[in-house]
């Protein structure tokens, strides 16, 4: 087995975890693992926006537009952060070379997505996390303190004691056939969502919710693991799902925004609009559900229509050049569109700094559950949380990391004849996942019947 050691050790590399290593101080040597190449992660895939705080007047409504769309299970604490840490990220990201769209007079541009009471989402076409994500990773190539392990997997973390607490003392991890023992004081798992356990999803099918397996094997608290997120509206290609090969693809909920309007049936056969479109996007996708299951159809049509051409070709350029490969010229026509699982608000427990329960370990962006999203997301705040939290929790490494140098833990000795049957090891995680998954639906199914029926009896009392 080989043996590399470093100062931090980050599982990911989207924005959370590039972010993250250029947060972190350049004397620090940073290894950044990822499973397949850098840039398939999810973060190069989000096509609407980023939320940021336009000024202060905008504050009270955008921290009601959160909580309202997470049916205020919110953690109060975490939304100020995001929106209090919002502008200086922008203006990190504009350092770097992100492009943003720009209004006549040069200023920022913003639009407007679901659930948001004002336009407040800064945008690159309809492309803004390949955007964000590509000026972030030039970024990170170029520091000499960070090396970049692509096709490297993540297998499991090691831990040792000290004082009677838990530390985190690197991973196991296998590139090719070669099984890597990764020492560092401080680890970061930056890995992503869960979407590869859904046979319908916008992410890509290798993101397997890995961290979320191996925190359940060691007693690492998740938080809210069944708040999973359906997307209202991806393109339906009437594909055999059953063998994922490639992300559903995504109609963004800009296009909403900007007035896209949803009909049950195509208007020449008699369609009419049966929902809000503005609506939170649980709500959004229940409407749609409950309209295929009414009319028993696959499939609900999106139209483009009060949008001008130009803005289509322009903003929506790689909507409407999906589109037309599929058959669907959305500047002249609807376009079939269908749920699909989209975005992971529980995971792993972390607190303000984006600490888990094991000392030495952090979790950011996807992986983590700090309270921000609640039970259901508001559109464009997964880039901005995932980029807030990463340089709060590289601030708090580069507070305590000395402090861990000094307990001077040794990693144990590994068993590597454990490691070598990686499809039984991820079927494992897989499977307590979904265990997982289910056994807090139920508790939080019950848990609200047990609330609902207090509060009728308390009622008729």
């Amino acid at each position: 087995m080989k043996d590399i050691n470093c100062d931090v050790l980050i599982v990911g590399s989207g924005v959370a975890g590039l972010y993250c290593a250029l947060n972190l101080p350049e004397k620090l040597d940073v290894v950044i693992i990822t499973k397949a190449q850098a840039e398939k992660c999810d973060s190069y895939l989000a096509q609407g926006g980023i939320c940021v705080l336009k000024d202060e007047s905008d504050y009270a409504s955008y921290f009601e537009d959160t909580l309202r769309a997470g049916h205020y299970e919110n953690n109060k604490h975490s939304v100020d952060l995001m929106i209090r840490h919002s502008p200086d990220v922008i203006r990190d990201l504009i350092s770097y070379g992100t492009r943003f769209e720009k209004a006549s007079d040069g200023s920022l541009k913003y639009t407007r997505e679901g659930a948001h009471s004002t336009p407040r989402i800064l945008f690159h076409e309809d492309i803004t996390g390949e955007e964000i994500t590509s000026h972030l990773l030039a970024k990170v190539r170029l520091l000499k303190n960070v090396r970049l392990f692509e096709e490297t997997t993540m297998l499991d973390i090691t831990e040792a004691s000290a004082d009677g607490k838990r530390y985190c003392t690197g991973v196991i991890a296998r590139r090719g056939e070669e099984l890597i023992s990764i020492h560092a004081p401080e680890t970061v798992w930056a890995c992503g969502g869960i979407g590869g356990l859904f046979a319908h999803s916008t992410n890509y099918p290798h993101l397997t919710g890995d961290a979320l397996g191996i925190a359940l094997k060691h007693g690492i608290p998740l938080q809210n693991p069944d708040y999973i997120q359906i997307h209202p509206t991806t393109l339906y290609t009437g594909d055999n799902e059953s063998e994922r090969k490639e992300c559903a693809f995504l109609i963004s909920e800009s296009v909403r925004g900007e007035g896209g309007i949803l009909y049950n049936k195509l208007p020449k056969d008699g369609g009419t609009r049966f929902v809000n479109e503005l609506l939170p996007r649980d709500v959004v996708t229940n409407a749609i559900h409950a309209q295929m299951k009414k009319d028993g159809t696959p499939c609900v049509w999106l139209s483009m229509e009060n949008i001008p051409t130009d803005e289509i070709k322009c903003h929506f350029k790689h909507i409407y050049e999906r589109c037309l490969e599929e058959g669907y010229d959305c500047t002249k026509e609807p376009i079939p569109v269908v749920p699909a699982q989209h975005y992971f608000m529980g995971g792993v427990d972390v607190d303000e700094h984006s600490r888990t329960a094991m000392n030495a370990l952090y979790a950011i962006g996807e992986t983590s559950c700090n309270g921000v999203h609640g039970k259901n997301r508001l559109a464009s705040n997964s880039l901005l949380e995932s980029l807030v939290f990463a340089r709060i929790a590289a601030r708090s490494i580069e507070t305590e990391i000395d402090g861990i140098k000094s307990l001077e833990l040794k990693s144990p000795l590994i068993d590597s004849e454990i490691y070598k049957d990686t499809e039984t090891l991820f079927s494992g995680y897989k499977r307590t996942i979904l265990e997982e998954i289910k056994r807090m639906k139920d508790y939080h199914e019950r848990n609200n019947h047990e609330n609902e029926h207090g509060q009728l009896d308390s009622a008729s009392a």
